[in-house]
């Protein structure tokens, strides 16, 4: 960085908007009229976070590690969990 910038004021994350929601981009044209175009993401878009990006290099390599998990799912058997039987409890006495 040159000297002459000064980032002493500057906002970390001032400009940062998650993806998800969309983006409205304003275009202003020779004549003055203004474009507004707004963009969202394609249906079955999936964004991954940044620290799960950085282990896939392309989309290929993440379908790759879901469809090995898929298949280490379908292999694990379910876990069956006992149920308590709770004892019926009387309200009242009979008499």
């Amino acid at each position: 960085m040159r000297a002459e910038y000064d980032f002493s004021k500057a906002e970390r994350g001032k400009f940062y908007r998650p993806m998800d929601q969309g983006y409205t981009v304003h275009v202003t044209k020779k004549d003055g009229t203004v474009e507004v175009n707004h963009y969202t993401l394609a249906e079955g878009t999936v964004l991954l976070a940044p620290d799960v990006a950085e282990y896939f290099p392309d989309s290929e390599s993440v379908n790759e590690a879901l469809r090995s998990l898929i298949q280490l799912v379908g292999k694990v058997p379910a876990k069956k969990y006992k149920q308590s039987k709770t004892a019926a409890y009387q309200v009242a006495e009979r008499r």
